[in-house]
């Protein structure tokens, strides 16, 4: 083993050592911390239920899963219309503690007619009157932004929607920074939710323009993928997390780490992978987060060296 590469292995074994010995021997005990969603003034826990983790699930398990999660101290919770049957198992598991939930939803409706579809009904299977947060879906391509915004764009059903008293906030996800900039330009958005992770920043400078844009329009900043670290190799199909189509970090010590990092930006908080395994462990380092120690950086983003991001600058054509 050449010097550099035992230096670097070396870097990331004592750090994984350190956030196990962190893991083991602070057992969560205190609710998880909130931060203020930008300008909006609501305070959200700093991690996010992600609808993907009841997606499949028997009706009682995610009914268990939910209340374990809002016993936690989670109150934030965002899901969508392709996340499969999520709406379906995620309306009746929350409806106990609708009144003390921040819900966030989506569209991947461009237009008005199809975005009002999905809105009437992500309200019915999720056994709501209103959403707290209303976004565009996953805004990668330019012509996305274009038709939203442009004439019977789907920015007339959430501006309508919005006096109706059905929703109460409007946001965008997105996986382009160029995408993610303009449309930051061109509205008056309250939030955004985008990736932000070390093999990112790192390796292809995705997320800090977002994140600077964002701030200065005191917008809420929601993270996505911040236990994400690459892509699955060509060819593979089955892999041991089937909820993620990306590779995540391993877990769990270097899966804590990242979401640790993202944390520790400017955001009020992360959405974890769909994966329960993922969610639980990001429920345990919230209950105890404190920010990465400088070594526990370096040895993060040496291990993050040569990963391939799972985004790239100029995936808006």
């Amino acid at each position: 083993m050449k010097r550099r590469e035992f230096l670097k292995q070396a870097a990331i074994t004592a750090a994984t050592v350190a956030s196990a010995s962190q893991l083991e021997a602070s057992m969560p005990s205190q609710p998880i911390a909130r931060r203020t969603l930008g300008r909006t003034g609501e305070k959200l826990s700093i991690i996010g239920f992600g609808g993907i983790v009841v997606m499949n699930e028997e009706t009682g398990a995610a009914k268990n899963i939910v209340a374990e999660a809002v016993d936690r101290g989670v109150n934030y919770f965002d899901v969508a219309p392709s996340y499969g049957n999520a709406q379906e198992r995620l309306g009746p598991a929350l409806a106990p503690y609708r009144n003390k939930s921040f819900l966030a939803c989506k569209t991947d409706g461009r237009m008005k007619e199809d975005s009002r579809a999905d809105l009437e009904n992500s309200l019915k299977l999720l056994k709501t009157d209103h959403l707290d947060l209303y976004q565009f879906h996953a805004l990668t391509k330019m012509a996305d932004l274009d038709r939203v915004l442009g004439p019977g764009g789907a920015i007339e059903t959430m501006e309508a929607a919005k006096k109706e008293g059905k929703i109460r906030f409007i946001g965008f996800s997105v996986h382009s920074a160029e995408t993610a900039l303009a449309a930051m330009d061109r509205y008056h958005f309250d939030t955004i939710l985008f990736p932000l992770n070390w093999v990112l920043f790192s390796q292809a400078g995705f997320g800090p323009q977002i994140l600077k844009k964002a701030q200065e329009k005191q917008m809420g900043i929601l993270a996505l993928k911040s236990m994400a670290k690459t892509v699955w190799p060509a060819g593979v199909k089955e892999h041991p997390s089937p909820k993620c189509w990306y590779q995540p970090a391993a877990f769990p010590h270097e899966a804590s780490l990242g979401l640790r990092w993202t944390l520790g930006h400017a955001i009020t908080a992360a959405v974890p992978p769909g994966d329960e395994r993922y969610f639980r462990l990001a429920m345990d380092i919230a209950q105890s987060y404190k920010p990465l120690e400088a070594a526990e950086e370096q040895a993060l983003l040496a291990g993050g060296q040569g990963a391939e991001p799972i985004f790239h600058l100029g995936n808006d054509v």
